[in-house]
């Protein structure tokens, strides 16, 4: 008999407030409070609360031949908490049937296992621990962020003694082998690996609605029929989607909950076929082979990389700044900057700053609230400024992370300015902002100076001129902020 695996995948991040350059030293609070409820409350009412009393339905109807999984993570499961209880209540109903599993995943939905192994670990025994008080029940299986997997990550998992992990059938790592098998890992073959099928479950999850697929509309018969034709020898199809395909992406009036409300009968009505949990299926297969990743791979876009969070010169720099605090956040025993380091790492607000703009470009700009991935960017520069100024002021760092920029970095505006043509000056005086543009000519020499009086024109100096004098003098330490923030937008524009 062949098993249907049903994963979904449910977070939140917490959005970050417009937070600007002279709130730093000033305010500590970097969140949109109202954004977040608000979407909490939509997605809860449009989406969750239909969405598990639909789960509840079914499995009353068809007992323990019905089963689902979910990764939900902590970021989620707080805000759930804060803003719709009533969530948090319906997941609980569920987890008591006894057919759901919860599996575990980084606590702040975040990119640790591709920037530090202990941070890694310690957010996955966070959200282990989340799960158990909530639910009752100690997690088996692995979910990394974005279904993100390596030979490496898989090793580190299997040594926390979990038996499953999920990730992506990824074309590329798969050649002519079908994600319908049960893998290994290919360092630790205790460690069992499941591959989503991504076809199946994208024809759910992005192409249900759409009228313009060869297969629309999409019928459970001719889903089950689909499940129904696998070859008689794999093993399991595994479906793994956002929840938020329910009512959200795909909207109430697309059918798609009656399509969810009648998939398990005509799945069932199948012979061959019935729905497991992940570690119900390792436990009924043997694996067929091991699987070789030796580069990440995650479920995002078509390239399934990391290039969503890590393709970038601006993504690049706001990670590496963000973990270059890694050691003082151990020594740090404020609760608050705890809560923000954990918010901070989601692995969303690098997702904004993407600059992909071909075929999946669309899907980016769905989800990011910024006008510009450059405004992301200098959104959480300015945030993770102040959350550098506050570990300093609690003995935590010994100086502001940032004005540890060495020298010769520092002066890379000023060298990259005397090579730029008049074009690409005028281009960069046009991206930059009265304040940026004031900091950036009165700091630097007389030869960059009279260059940049060829292309900025009288209006735009007198412009500068009045900032400069309404305003106070800048410090060391905003100076340097103010040339790191050109510098990036030195890169973007390269």
């Amino acid at each position: 008999m062949q098993s249907v695996c049903l994963y979904f995948q449910i977070h939140q991040p917490y959005r970050l407030k417009k937070y600007r350059f002279f709130n730093l030293g000033n305010d500590h609070y970097y969140y949109d409070d109202y954004l977040n409820k608000s979407i909490m409350e939509r997605v809860a009412a449009k989406s969750y609360l239909p969405m598990n009393n639909l789960l509840l339905d079914l499995i009353k109807k068809h007992g323990k031949k019905f089963k689902v999984s979910f990764s939900i993570s902590g970021s989620a499961l707080d805000q759930i908490q804060e803003f719709t209880p009533q969530v948090l209540d319906s997941f609980k109903q569920l987890a008591e049937t006894g057919n759901v599993e919860f599996l575990a995943e980084t606590y702040a939905h975040s990119l640790a296992s591709m920037k530090s192994k202990d941070e890694f670990v310690r957010q996955i025994q966070m959200h282990q621990a989340r799960i158990k008080e909530l639910f009752g029940v100690n997690p088996q299986t692995f979910r990394n962020t974005e279904l993100i997997y390596s030979d490496e990550i898989g090793e580190t998992i299997a040594d926390l003694g979990f038996k499953t992990m999920l990730t992506e059938g990824a074309k590329h790592i798969l050649g002519w082998k079908s994600p319908n098998f049960v893998y290994t890992n290919a360092i630790n073959p205790r460690l069992k690996v499941l591959l989503r099928n991504f076809r199946l479950s994208d024809d759910i999850a992005f192409r249900f609605s759409n009228q313009e697929w060869s297969d629309w509309p999409l019928t459970t018969d001719k889903f089950a029929d689909w499940l129904n034709k696998m070859d008689p020898r794999e093993q399991v199809a595994n479906l793994f989607m956002d929840y938020e395909t329910f009512g959200e992406h795909q909207w109430t009036e697309t059918g798609i909950f009656e399509f969810m409300r009648n998939l398990p009968e005509k799945i069932l009505s199948k012979p061959n076929l019935c729905f497991k949990t992940p570690s119900e299926v390792v436990k009924e297969y043997q694996p067929i082979a091991d699987i070789h990743v030796p580069n990440a791979i995650s479920w995002a876009d078509e390239e399934r990389d990391l290039t969503a969070w890590l393709g970038n010169e601006i993504q690049d720099e706001a990670v590496d700044k963000l973990y270059s605090v890694e050691i003082a956040m151990r020594n740090c025993h404020d609760p608050s900057l705890q809560k923000d380091w954990l918010k901070l790492q989601a692995s969303d607000h690098f997702y904004y700053m993407c600059t992909k703009w071909f075929s999946d470009g669309a899907v980016h700009e769905y989800f990011t609230p910024y006008g510009s991935p450059y405004d992301a960017f200098i959104n959480f520069m300015n945030i993770l400024a102040d959350f550098h100024i506050r570990l300093e002021r609690e003995g935590n760092l010994r100086n502001n992370e940032i004005s540890k920029i060495p020298d010769t970095q520092r002066e890379d505006v000023f060298s990259i300015l005397e090579k730029f043509t008049n074009v690409k000056l005028k281009q960069l005086i046009e991206n930059l902002g009265d304040d940026e543009l004031s900091a950036l000519f009165f700091e630097s020499d007389q030869i960059i100076r009279d260059k940049m009086m060829k292309v900025i024109g009288k209006r735009k100096f007198n412009k500068i001129q009045q900032y400069r004098d309404e305003s106070n003098a800048l410090s060391k330490k905003e100076i340097i902020l103010y040339k790191e923030k050109i510098r990036l937008k030195i890169a973007l524009l390269a």
